[in-house]
């Protein structure tokens, strides 16, 4: 199972972890993890390499795992393009674990 967890800090999404395997299929044929994947992509490309933010970003091969945590003072705009693209990630995942239960769980923290 992919277990995607949200961190907050009041009503502000700091950052976000993604980790394990779906198991929905074998690998290279597994949708929900190249749905999740894609959707983590983008929203680290967005911030990162059309932002240029610099959020840490830690992937572990050995657990299936990425992280991407904001930087903490960004300006007014770049905060709430930030908050947009990770709620707009947190509203896709929480979609597809209610697509797919058994595959994806989505929490906060």
């Amino acid at each position: 199972m992919t277990t995607v967890t949200f961190q907050t800090e009041g009503s502000r999404i700091v950052g976000f972890e993604v980790k394990g395997h779906s198991g929905y299929a074998p690998e290279g044929e597994d949708i929900v993890c190249a749905a999740i994947t894609s959707a983590v992509r983008l929203t680290e490309c967005a911030v990162n390499d059309v932002l240029g933010l610099e959020a840490a970003v830690k992937v572990k091969q050995k657990d299936a795992s990425i992280s991407l945590k904001l930087p903490s003072a960004l300006g007014q705009t770049n905060e709430s393009t930030c908050q947009t693209l990770l709620a707009a990630l947190m509203v896709h995942c929480v979609q597809l674990a209610e697509e797919y239960p058994e595959n994806i769980s989505v929490m906060e923290v």
